[in-house]
């Protein structure tokens, strides 16, 4: 939060690592390659003739139902392999074990604006993006001593992506992550941008008390890391690299709505998209759920461990897993994390490999950004 303000104080004081990106950090983890291993408007472009693998139905927007599956996909429960064991991949997603999920409905798509308008509507809930920080909550996440920031500083905001218009080095997020006061989910470019032709988009600057606060009222929860990545899969053992198979674009078609071109500068836009897309803008599953790759990423109810699965005991089957008890990332101490799944319309080739059933990263628990979203699920 206020990563500009302190990206400045951090460089000023000469130790501008580890923590000279501590605040993004802290709101928002971009899509990126593994520590210690080797992410506006909808364009216009016609898809027609490469989605030929299915046909577009109409989107739902009925008023939410607690007592109601309307607009849910039944996943049968099962055993399945997560994780993975694919080179090609990052640390945190290694090894590969054996879990079971009992069955439970999912959302067929993510949380569109449409839908989160109805529940902001019904109950007058405001976001955490559109509330002034407080900066004791604040202070908790941060080095010991750091100081406090002006109150001009402490104000409604949040993490909006701002591309250069030239090449630059991928290793510095603020290049391309804005603090933008006004930005959230109304706004999500920020105070001159609206929903105007995204009511069908995915919801995003969405943080997690934001997502839960959804979810209760809607009858639902947040899916765990296990339920997720089982539904992605196709709620079977499918082991594949992605999500469809084992190629990226199969016969050419775009599968997901991801990052074209080279990161973060140059966006070409073969998929028809420069940020979010609506949602069923691409084929789903063998379920029948849309856009569990790509698009936004997703929130679960798992806290994020960086080394939980190399803590597993591989002759184990594990049970409905919930995860860790608490956040753990050595190399981010001070950042409450939770994990999300799913990759965004910001994840390349050059940069970001996400778009996975596998893929994991960390977001801040009280984060939100322009590409970080939800969808719930309901058990049986």
């Amino acid at each position: 939060m206020m990563f500009l303000y302190w990206r400045n104080v951090f460089i000023k004081r000469g130790y501008y690592s580890p923590y000279n990106l501590l605040l993004i950090l802290l709101f928002f983890h971009a899509c990126k390659p593994e520590r210690s291993d080797t992410e506006m408007i909808e364009s216009t472009f016609d898809l027609s003739q490469k989605k030929s693998c299915c046909e577009k139905k109409a989107s739902r927007f009925d008023t939410t139902n607690s007592d109601s599956t309307k607009g849910m996909i039944w996943v049968p429960g099962g055993e399945f392999t997560m994780g993975t064991n694919d080179p090609q991949s990052y640390a945190t997603e290694r090894p590969a074990h054996k879990v079971k999920v009992d069955g439970f409905w999912i959302d067929e798509t993510e949380v569109t604006n449409l839908q989160f308008k109805e529940f902001v509507d019904a109950t007058g809930y405001i976001t955490v993006a559109e509330k002034k920080p407080v900066w004791e909550e604040l202070q908790k996440q941060l080095p010991p001593g750091t100081p406090k920031p002006s109150d001009d500083k402490l104000v409604a905001a949040s993490l909006v992506f701002s591309p250069p218009s030239y090449s630059i080095s991928t290793s510095d997020y603020s290049q391309w992550w804005k603090w933008l006061p006004g930005a959230n989910w109304k706004h999500p470019e920020g105070p001159e941008s609206n929903l105007e032709g995204r009511w069908d988009h995915p919801v995003v600057h969405i943080a997690f008390e934001d997502a839960n606060a959804y979810a209760k009222w809607a009858g639902k929860r947040l899916p765990t890391e296990a339920e997720w990545e089982f539904a992605a899969r196709g709620g079977n053992n499918n082991n594949a690299r992605y999500a469809w198979g084992a190629v990226l674009r199969p016969n050419g078609i775009f599968m997901a709505n991801t990052f074209q071109g080279k990161f973060p500068h140059n966006n070409t836009k073969e998929d028809g998209f420069s940020s979010t897309a609506p949602v069923k803008s691409f084929c789903p599953n063998q379920l029948g759920v849309y856009d569990m790759i790509g698009n936004v990423w997703e929130l679960t109810s798992n806290w994020f461990d960086l080394y939980e699965y190399k803590n597993i005991d591989q002759n184990l089957v594990l049970i409905n897993p919930k995860g860790p008890s608490k956040s753990n990332d050595p190399e981010e101490p001070y950042s409450i994390k939770l994990v999300t799944k799913g990759g965004s319309f910001l994840c390349a080739e050059n940069f970001c490999i996400n778009y996975r059933p596998s893929a994991r990263q960390g977001t801040a628990y009280d984060s939100g950004a322009s590409h970080v979203g939800f969808r719930c699920v309901k058990s049986e």
